[in-house]
């Protein structure tokens, strides 16, 4: 197993594994509240079956090369996470997410780990666009779009139907060659 530091604070990122579901289903508990009015994944993770459920989909996307999913943790407790939701390599195009409980928020750990998948994804992978798709109404998560530097392609209105709810979806990206300059 490896771990990124995500900087001086002690945050890492590991991979999330199946092996893992015990501790990835307390966190989801911590975090059911933040995630559950925006994202069907917490309410995907409600006990030990189908929290490893969760993960062994993730491992199974990642063996595809389709997807990956990852935690942060925090002075050693899992605390939030991010993904590639869709990882498509022969088109160059990925989607990546985040999550947190509050113990997490407001220390700047989406934007490092986020940073960090991006940075993989065009230096190594060779992906030329990352997506970030949000509820409009999600004002945290379209912050975290624009804290990453991302542009606002546009929105689709009421495209996704959640909890018997129509939500615009916000499409943020940024291109390979954008994410480079940015960096310097």
């Amino acid at each position: 197993m490896f771990a990124v530091s995500l900087g001086d604070d002690g945050a890492q990122l590991r991979p999330l594994e199946p092996w893992q579901a015990e501790e990835f289903l307390a966190h989801m508990d911590r975090a059911r509240g933040l995630v559950d009015p925006w994202i069907p994944f917490a309410s995907a993770a409600t006990d030990l079956s189908s929290a490893r459920a969760l993960l062994q989909r993730y491992a199974d996307k990642q063996a595809a090369d389709t997807g990956r999913l990852y935690g942060i943790w925090l002075d050693g407790t899992l605390v939030g996470g991010v993904l590639f939701r869709i990882f498509a390599a022969e088109s160059g195009n990925c989607e990546i997410g985040c999550w947190l409980e509050p113990a997490g928020q407001g220390r700047g750990l989406v934007n490092r780990a986020s940073s960090k998948l991006i940075d993989w994804a065009v230096d190594v992978r060779g992906m030329h666009r990352v997506e970030w798709v949000a509820s409009a109404a999600n004002t945290r998560s379209v912050a975290a779009a624009e804290r990453l530097g991302m542009t606002r392609d546009g929105v689709l209105r009421e495209a996704c139907l959640y909890r018997g709810v129509r939500h615009d979806e916000e499409i943020w990206s940024v291109l390979a060659a954008e994410w480079r300059a940015a960096r310097g």
